[in-house]
């Protein structure tokens, strides 16, 4: 079956000057998506005629829908409705039903329809008017050789109505769309060019109809197994089949299936095991705290925290040795150590975890640069420490050691630390 493209094009000067984020086209994209259009292209532009007019000519050059947001405001700047009633060779024409809605709309606020917004009900005659029951701007439908053209407001709780209302239901009923599907492999302890080598087989012998994408981001990949076919149950078998394959291979890099962050993954963990966790932390300055503790539910196994950045604060409250530091000082195994199994004795907890590093950009020595980070997991059992190196900024230095310490504590719950 032919795959239906999709491009969306999104309208507006305060875009491009960064005023307002796009968040419209990516949820139209996951929308699309589940109904079986895979979206090519997403361009944005500004309020210029020769703008919209050039992008809607590319745009049917490689894509069966092209769906526009934007534009369709009341004011002189908004030109979006007056365009395609040019570029359809059509005209203007009075839409009754959509007048209606707006002097309702009005109605209801208590307040009397405006010349402008009346202007809004006058819709190109060649268009199937998609109805807002949310604003003043109605949508409109275009066809043309078998392409479909929609418009929208860029307004993004408008847009959301009239697309699940009622351009996802057309779009379906005028394209015969195949099913995609999507399975998410949440990954972590290999980089993505290792772990596109480890997976280097496997993707080879993956079947024509899926694709694998690797998304990267601070330190874990999502590993974004897509299928596309016509029957929705073996497509469902087929990409479990090779997500199980995944499993066989990196075991002990998975932590989790679908969008659950690594923070979510092991709260899972905790609470399922009856475990409890505090933290010690230094360079982190309560970054690790905040991480666990963004997850609903984490009463049920983390109990608190020292920001322990100061040397007096380790000593006093971490009751880290004076001659540990001295000896070996702040940023070092031996410290983390103690902080980890000081802080877990503090509060009573079933694992304590700390961490201690140079986060930059100041501090560094020619023995320990900046980036040098100690990281430590301690239970009743066993003490685990780890030096880690991270050559980045100070907010993904701390970004990325939080990420490090969570996924010692995954490691370390199933008891498969790599030394």
């Amino acid at each position: 079956m032919k795959a239906v493209i999709a491009e969306i094009i999104t309208i507006g000067d305060e875009i491009l000057y960064g005023q307002i984020v796009d968040t419209n086209s990516a949820w139209m994209g996951t929308e699309l998506t589940k109904i079986g259009v895979r979206v090519k292209q997403i361009t944005s532009i500004s309020d210029s005629e020769e703008h919209i007019v050039q992008a809607l000519d590319d745009a049917k050059t490689r894509a069966d829908i092209i769906i526009m947001t934007g534009g369709l405001g009341p004011t002189k700047d908004d030109l979006t409705k007056t365009v395609l009633t040019s570029y359809f060779h059509t005209s203007l024409q009075l839409h009754e039903p959509s007048l209606a809605d707006v002097t309702e709309l009005f109605k209801a606020r208590g307040k009397d329809i405006t010349e402008l917004n009346r202007q809004q009900a006058f819709l190109p005659e060649a268009c199937t008017p998609v109805r807002n029951v949310l604003g003043t701007a109605p949508g409109m439908w275009f066809e043309q050789d078998g392409k479909v053209f929609v418009s929208m407001p860029g307004v993004p709780f408008e847009m959301k109505r009239m697309m699940t209302d009622i351009v996802l239901p057309q779009l379906q009923a005028y394209f015969q769309t195949p099913q995609i599907m999507h399975k998410v492999v949440q990954t972590i302890g290999l980089p993505e060019s290792i772990l596109a080598e480890r997976l280097e087989n496997w993707e080879t012998n993956l079947p024509p109809h899926l694709k694998l994408a690797y998304l990267p981001h601070l330190g874990n990949v999502r590993l974004r197994l897509t299928g596309q076919g016509t029957d929705k149950e073996q497509l469902e078998q087929e990409l479990q089949q090779e997500v199980d394959k995944l499993e066989e291979i990196i075991p002990n890099h998975i932590f989790a299936y679908g969008e659950v962050k690594l923070e979510e993954a092991v709260g899972r963990m905790l609470k399922e095991k009856g475990l409890t966790i505090a933290t010690a932390e230094s360079c982190t300055g309560g970054f690790l705290a905040h991480k666990l503790t963004s997850i609903s539910g984490s009463s049920a196994y983390y109990q608190g925290s020292v920001i322990a950045y100061h040397n007096e604060v380790k000593t006093r409250e971490l009751h880290v040795k004076p001659e540990t530091l001295q000896q070996y000082g702040a940023v070092s195994e031996a410290t983390v150590r103690e902080m980890a199994e000081n802080v877990r004795r503090k509060f009573s907890t079933s694992i304590g975890v700390a961490t201690s590093g140079i986060a930059g950009p100041d501090g560094g020595t020619s023995e320990k640069p900046v980036g040098t980070i100690w990281i430590a997991y301690a239970d009743e059992k066993q003490t685990v420490a780890k030096l880690l190196h991270f050559n980045k900024d100070r907010l993904l230095n701390i970004e990325y050691t939080t990420m490090a310490v969570l996924n010692l504590v995954r490691q370390s719950l199933n008891a498969t630390v790599e030394e």
